[in-house]
């Protein structure tokens, strides 16, 4: 059994989480702005089908990727040097999610990005929190991804494709980016063979934890990211 939320922004310890399903933690609350970021500031993200009551989690082990880790393979390093594409941030964000929600997924049926969870996170982008990073190519939308920033941690939630390469010439900028602003860590929620060729690896939740609570302490108040504001569009140097 797990607990059901009261109306305070309050959780249960992360060590109460299941381990089986992995990490369920609590169920009910609901997905304001002040719970979404009292979870992710503790390590607990929300999950969960519609028709279902809103779920909470913090699996152990964590998937996580360090900015400076990003492994870049000789096809992706080609794809930057020559391909003719334009890495945004924040300039299409409900567009980024709803691509995130509507591409259809390997092994799934539907979504878990329900309308409720796109408007959660459209409300968080609102106040400065959530962040898309987009891939543009002839002037389309070809991919990208979309997380949340607290501190000196990004939350990464959701990525699409529509063109080759797309969402990890987004992910590769997004590294590039978070490494010269000093953060300190990527959360990718659960361990998958992509994720781990891309150069992230599990940590504990004990230490997963014990990080967020340095990174998110330190400063780095909530704004739009401006892709000029360490070179325009730039190309990750190869």
């Amino acid at each position: 059994m797990i607990p059901w939320l009261p109306e305070e922004r309050i959780f249960p310890p992360l060590d109460a989480a299941l381990t089986e399903p992995n990490g369920l933690l609590a169920a009910g609350g609901d997905l304001s702005p002040e719970r979404l970021l009292a979870a992710y500031r503790q390590g607990i993200f929300p999950w969960f089908s519609a028709g279902e009551p809103i779920l909470w989690w913090s699996p152990n082990p964590r998937m996580v990727l360090i900015p400076g880790e990003f492994k870049l393979r000789r096809s992706l390093a080609k794809t930057l040097r020559n391909s003719s594409y334009e890495v945004r941030f924040d300039t299409a964000f409900p567009l980024v999610i709803a691509a995130c929600a509507g591409v259809p997924r390997e092994g799934q049926a539907g979504t878990w990005i329900t309308d409720e969870m796109r408007q959660a996170y459209i409300d968080l982008h609102r106040m400065g929190y959530a962040h898309s990073v987009e891939t543009w190519i002839d002037g389309e939308l070809a991919g990208g991804l979309y997380g949340i920033a607290i501190g000196k941690a990004f939350y990464g939630e959701s990525m699409f494709s529509l063109r080759r390469d797309a969402s990890k010439i987004a992910l590769a900028h997004l590294c590039e980016y978070l490494k010269r602003r000093g953060f300190g860590i990527i959360d990718c929620q659960m361990e998958t063979r992509h994720l781990a060729s891309l150069g992230a690896r599990p940590i504990s939740r004990r230490e997963f934890a014990a990080r967020l609570a340095d990174l998110c302490a330190e400063g780095d108040p909530p704004m739009r990211w401006r892709a000029d504001a360490i070179d325009a569009c730039f190309k990750v140097r190869t």
